[in-house]
Parts: C-alpha cells; sequence; structure tokens
C-alpha cells in the first residue's frame, strides 16, 4: 500500500554547502549558519540561494541573517512556502552573490551580503550518503538528498577566521557540517 501526501510548496538545489556552528561553548543555539547552494529551484524561479545567521554573541543583535539570493523573488518563496511555522518564517530576504567551490579536496561557499562577506570552507568529507529526513519543529519539510559529513569546518567573516564549535547536529536533524550536491525540501 502505497502512502501519498499532498505537497504545496518545494525547492530543490544543486551545489549545497552547509554549516551551523556555535562561536563559544555552551551556546543553547548555534550562532552561525551559512546554508548556500549554486542553484535553487522554486516554482517562481531559479537563482544561486540560502541562509545566514551570524551573531558573534549571544548578547549582540545578528551582524547579519535572512534568506539569501541573486534574485529577490526566489528568496522570497522560503519564509512563507518552506518555513513557515519556524522562527525563519519572517526572516528578511537579502540580495546577495554567491560563489560555491567544489573541488576532490574541499566545498566552499563565499556569500556577500548586507556589505559583509562569510566564507566556509568544508574538507576532510566523508562518503556521500543518500538521507530521508521527516519533518521535525526547525525543518518542518520532508528532505532528501545527498550529502557528506565533514571532519573539518572553518569559517571566515570580512576575512578574519571565526573560531567555531560544529554541534553533531544541524537545524535539520542531520550532520551541522555537510556537502549537499543535490535534495529537495517538499511540504
Amino acid at each position: 500500500m502505497s502512502t501519498s501526501l499532498p505537497l504545496n510548496h518545494w525547492m530543490s538545489w544543486e551545489g549545497g554547502v552547509d554549516l551551523v556552528a556555535c562561536t563559544a561553548p555552551g551556546l543553547p543555539m548555534p550562532n552561525v549558519i551559512v546554508h548556500l547552494a549554486r542553484l535553487v529551484h522554486t516554482p517562481v524561479g531559479s537563482a544561486p540561494s540560502g541562509m545566514v545567521l551570524f551573531q558573534p554573541s549571544p548578547d549582540a543583535a545578528p551582524l547579519v541573517c535572512g534568506f539569501v539570493s541573486t534574485d529577490a523573488r526566489v528568496g522570497a518563496y522560503f519564509g512563507p512556502k518552506i518555513f513557515a511555522g519556524t522562527p525563519f518564517e519572517q526572516a528578511p530576504v537579502l540580495e546577495a552573490s554567491i560563489q560555491i567551490t567544489t573541488t576532490p579536496e574541499l566545498v566552499g561557499a563565499v556569500v556577500k551580503v548586507a556589505g559583509h562577506e562569510l566564507r566556509t570552507e568544508l574538507r576532510d568529507l566523508g562518503a556521500l550518503e543518500l538521507v530521508s529526513r521527516a519533518p521535525s519543529p526547525m525543518a518542518p519539510f520532508h528532505q532528501q538528498g545527498l550529502e557528506a559529513s565533514t571532519l573539518e569546518a572553518r569559517l571566515w567573516v570580512d576575512g578574519k577566521e571565526i573560531p567555531i564549535i560544529v554541534p553533531p547536529m544541524g537545524i535539520s536533524g542531520g550532520p551541522a557540517a555537510v556537502s549537499a550536491p543535490c535534495g529537495l525540501y517538499a511540504r
């Protein structure tokens, strides 16, 4: 017997680089999120896009926070259609330039947004795995895709390397630092 779920909203991506981290031990929530893709496809169009959060300290306002894209229509799709019901639903949409690097040794991303540059680098990647995750409170969508977790993750903000701690699990319920060559969110 097959079960079908009504799916109303979706996005897929190619060339994803995802990092969730903390800049200090003991933080109640990660204060770094850099989820970017070379190309994101939605019903309203396709563009390099993602989501970023960098809050230098728990007492400070975020330096940068929001959905980022080279196309505002694509960026505006994420909050109400994919992240509805989460703290990210009302996140602003920010115009950005996004560059993804993929080599046999590493994957990395550079996003220039709101006068800042965030750069990530993931090395020592594991084997690619097929993932299928059910919705959760922070990620209220079905997720399928390919991922390779990493043993080494680095972050630079405005040219300065920021020490980070990568938790064992990210917001989607999988590893917090991954190369995600392709995948799909649907709800």
